[in-house]
């Protein structure tokens, strides 16, 4: 009988598949399962989805130095793939124990298919805060490109913020140098965000890299960028309402207008700790449920 592919959605699912790693890879008292055999290094290849690109060289030669004096503590999960198998969990481990020189590494096998391994692969890494904030990124699209999960089901299933996913996605509409400075360690993520709404988020990268500037400096510099753009383009003064807001100040609108079921903005004074919320509503009922809200439900 043809077997029937479960059907499933992220949260429990998940959790399940990630407790059933996890569950296989240690036992009660932490110490590390027996594995279920030891293959040869030559067998096995890696995940072709797997969301981290980079590897640190020190680390994987810190890694390799333990392999070669203690051995692999923690088997590799890996599943069948053709004569051999492929990755599911323990890629870095795999790395280092070819730069170690061994012939054959500890491995346990599970019965995963395509979707479940890129799935584990992509959260593994995110819960374990391996990957840079573009790898991160790009596995979130993953996850909901491919899977059709959206963000609410995810920030649920990684107990993260609805605004950290959505904030985090946002890098990949930077240019490819923008999100490779983010890459390399030369940019943070808060960096990056600020320049999304730039008109030239290149070239004031590069500017706040030369400068070794601060995320609030760079808000500042992208400010006044636009400010420069619409004097060029334009005779009438630039208000405020043409300065585009930061990307954490999106992200904190969105949050909150989801939560109130209502509009949402916040205007935010430059170089000062105030500002102001404005709440929109479209019904009396609407008001009265806020009014409740700010009540405290009196």
């Amino acid at each position: 009988m043809e077997k029937v592919q479960r059907q499933r959605g992220l949260g429990r699912g998940l959790s399940a598949l990630m407790a059933d790693v996890n569950d296989r890879s240690t036992t009660g008292d932490n110490k590390p399962r027996q594995p279920d055999s030891m293959v040869p290094i030559e067998s096995i290849v890696a995940n072709p989805d797997q969301p981290r690109r980079r590897f640190d060289l020190d680390l994987l030669n810190d890694l390799a130095a333990s392999i070669k004096e203690k051995g692999i503590i923690q088997p590799l999960i890996v599943r069948h793939k053709g004569d051999g198998y492929e990755i599911v969990a323990g890629e870095r481990r795999w790395r280092a124990a070819q730069q170690a020189n061994l012939h054959k590494i500890p491995v346990v096998i599970r019965d995963f298919d395509d979707t479940e391994v890129l799935e584990i692969a992509i959260i593994e890494n995110i819960q374990r805060a391996d990957l840079n904030p573009v790898e991160e990124a790009a596995g979130y699209v993953q996850l909901m490109t491919k899977f059709g999960h959206t963000q609410e089901k995810l920030a649920e299933a990684l107990g993260k913020s609805r605004s950290h996913i959505a904030n985090t996605m946002r890098l990949m509409q930077l240019p490819e140098e923008v999100q490779d400075f983010v890459t390399e360690g030369k940019l943070t993520a808060g960096h990056a965000r600020t320049l999304i709404t730039s008109v030239d988020p290149i070239a004031l990268a590069r500017k706040v890299i030369a400068g070794d500037l601060s995320v609030r400096d760079t808000e500042k510099l992208v400010r006044k960028a636009a400010g420069a753009g619409a004097q060029e383009g334009a005779a009438k003064p630039i208000s405020r309402r043409n300065v585009p807001k930061s990307a954490d100040t999106k992200a904190l609108e969105d949050d909150l207008s989801a939560n109130l079921k209502m509009k949402v903005s916040i205007d935010h004074k430059d170089g000062a700790e105030a500002g102001s919320i404005t709440i929109s509503y479209t019904s009396l009922d609407d008001l009265d449920t806020l009014c409740k809200m700010i009540s405290g439900g009196k």
